[in-house]
């Protein structure tokens, strides 16, 4: 995460928490001749609805346009994560036990920068994945990017998660 993206979550995270939702993901995507800020959110049980989306998004807007934190013009979009979420706090991984996932390191850990793999776990500031039939541990401060694989497991577990919130 960038240190732009960094000043920005911590800017936003005290009035999307004060609504009650928690932020998942904060990026700013550069493209040739636009910036999009994309703001991943949701509530507690983890869901998220259009109108959340859309009252998150008023809020944001009007706080970004007094703080004028983004030295360029850029579209706001706010979502949920969906699904195949991505990971990165110990919490999410550890709550994705026994889930397929997909990692990426900022440098090179046993060799490798990208791991597939069952999260077998995750404590004390470390990912324990099976990847290959070997255990391997990676330090989630060294994960660039991680999201969940859409497997039919993931998606009964979703289903089962819905069912028993409602």
């Amino acid at each position: 995460m960038s240190t732009l993206e960094q000043q920005i979550e911590a800017l936003i995270t005290p009035t999307i928490a004060g609504m009650g939702f928690n932020v998942v993901q904060v990026k700013l995507i550069e493209a040739k001749k636009s910036r999009t800020l994309q703001v991943m959110a949701e509530r507690p049980d983890g869901s998220m609805s259009l109108d959340d989306c859309s009252d998150i998004s008023r809020q944001l807007s009007a706080l970004l346009d007094v703080e004028d934190i983004i030295p360029t013009a850029y579209r706001l979009e706010v979502g949920s994560p969906g699904i195949d979420r991505p990971l990165r706090k110990q919490e999410e991984f550890a709550a994705y036990t026994g889930h397929l996932a997909k990692v990426e390191t900022v440098l090179p850990v046993n060799g490798r920068k990208r791991y597939t793999g069952i999260i077998k776990g995750a404590a004390t500031g470390t990912l324990t994945m099976d990847v290959d039939s070997k255990d391997v541990e990676i330090p989630i401060e060294d994960i660039s990017n991680a999201k969940l694989v859409l497997t039919d497991a993931l998606i009964k577990h979703h289903q089962q998660k819905q069912t028993s919130q409602e």
